[in-house]
């Protein structure tokens, strides 16, 4: 078995800090660039990405979706990207929210957590809401094969709401049980367990009690979507050093300048390591 995922994330997070930087090819990004919207415009604007961000960051969060929306040519081009950002050095996030349950399940955990697997990546997104053991075969391959997953759990969009605050029988939300699930897999590990959770940069401080955790966070809402380092703060505090704030496209807008991305990157992970960014909290103030 590799390392465990939870270690190698501890230790890309010390040597380049905790910014988990998102590949997106949205198309209207694309064409920003000034490139054509198809798979060599893809490919293009890819590949520039992983040159100018992936050798800054700890972990990269390319969203297959705008891959998949090109076909088997973007799917191509995401094995690339995938390849590009280990050899760069960092871990690859691949965000596929991919949930089912039995052999489906683990046909998904064979297409992305497999050793060998073409698109093979570190760790994955994965969606509990057809009950967390239905993510048995992807909690297996975190276990026996090094690898991670970022469960949802409270995501940052308003139609989330209703369903990821409503109260169980068990007296708590659904959010809050499938950060108590993912604690239970972690267990004592360290120096962070394997199992995360999607908790968004701009939820209502107080509604998750990540305490337990012992795992990473990832936190949308970042830069563009209007999450500043000092929200950041106020919700998550001093006491979760897997937090990972991500931005995409506050990133991706500086492109396609290679050194023009670097600079941006660098710029977004010197405002979370400031004298008042994410790591100088004390008790969330």
């Amino acid at each position: 078995m590799s390392e465990r995922f939870g270690a190698r994330l501890a230790k890309a997070i010390a040597a380049r800090g905790p910014l988990c930087a998102g590949i997106d090819p949205h198309p209207g990004l694309i064409e920003a660039w000034g490139l054509p919207v198809d798979a060599s415009g893809l490919e293009k604007f890819a590949l520039t990405a992983v040159e100018g961000i992936a050798g800054e960051v700890a972990i990269v969060k390319p969203q297959s979706a705008f891959f998949e929306a090109f076909g088997a040519a973007g799917v191509a081009v995401l094995e690339k990207v995938i390849e590009g950002v280990k050899a760069a050095g960092a871990l690859v996030l691949l965000d596929v929210k991919r949930g089912d349950i039995g052999s489906t399940m683990a046909a998904y955990t064979a297409a992305y957590l497999a050793d060998g697997a073409a698109l093979e990546a570190d760790a994955i997104t994965v969606s509990p809401y057809l009950g967390f053991g239905s993510l048995e075969p992807a909690l297996a391959a975190a276990r026996t094969g090094g690898k991670g997953l970022i469960v949802l759990a409270r995501t940052s969009n308003p139609e989330a709401h209703a369903l990821q605050n409503a109260l169980l029988p068990n007296g708590k939300t659904v959010a809050q049980d499938i950060v108590d699930a993912a604690a239970a897999c972690n267990g004592c590990a360290e120096p962070l367990g394997d199992i995360g959770v999607v908790v968004g940069a701009t939820i209502g401080r107080g509604e998750l009690d990540l305490s337990r955790l012992n795992g990473p966070v990832l936190a949308p809402g970042f830069g563009a979507q209007g999450a500043t380092a000092a929200d950041l703060r106020a919700l998550f505090g001093a006491s979760l050093p897997g937090v990972l704030p991500a931005s995409s496209r506050d990133i991706l807008k500086h492109g396609p300048d290679v050194e023009a991305l670097r600079t941006a990157v660098r710029r977004t992970a010197e405002s979370l390591n400031a004298p008042k960014g994410l790591n100088s909290l004390e008790n969330g103030q």
